[in-house]
């Protein structure tokens, strides 16, 4: 995984994981053990998902990078679908807190997606190699 990659994993994790402390807190105050359990299940949830669906769209795109748009709609969607069907499993659980998991599910997500969106733009990743000329001027010299 290019290092790039690795800094927007851990700059979306971190706020991940602190909104998910935030709301467990909150939580545990306000509903109890089960608030907990909710919360804790939800922020750990977003944050394998996210950051699996990272790895695999650096997969998918690593020998393609024209690939990347329709990998990156794929990984996201089946994301979400994930998502809806752990909701749906879930419905009706006594095990923990559905209201909690529920909000702090969509709180997750959508930090984790803004400050994925964030780490994206200041990564400065180029979609055109400036050294790329260079290197194929340099080789073909070297064969004459």
């Amino acid at each position: 995984m290019p290092s790039h990659d690795a800094r927007i994993i851990r700059g979306a994790a971190i706020p991940t994981a602190v909104a998910g402390l935030i709301a467990a807190a909150i939580s545990t105050a306000v509903v109890g053990t089960k608030g907990l359990l909710g919360a804790v299940f939800a922020t750990l949830l977003v944050m394998a998902f996210f950051s699996f669906g990272q790895v695999a769209l650096d997969r998918l795109t690593r020998n393609n990078a024209q690939l990347l748009m329709p990998a990156a709609l794929a990984v996201y969607t089946t994301q979400i679908l994930l998502v809806g069907i752990v909701l749906a499993v879930f419905k009706h659980t006594s095990l923990f807190d559905t209201k909690v998991f529920g909000f702090t599910l969509l709180g997750c997500a959508l930090i984790w997606t803004g400050f994925q969106v964030r780490g994206a733009m200041k990564a400065k990743i180029f979609y055109v190699d400036p050294d790329a000329s260079e290197r194929k001027d340099s080789s073909s010299e070297r064969q004459q």
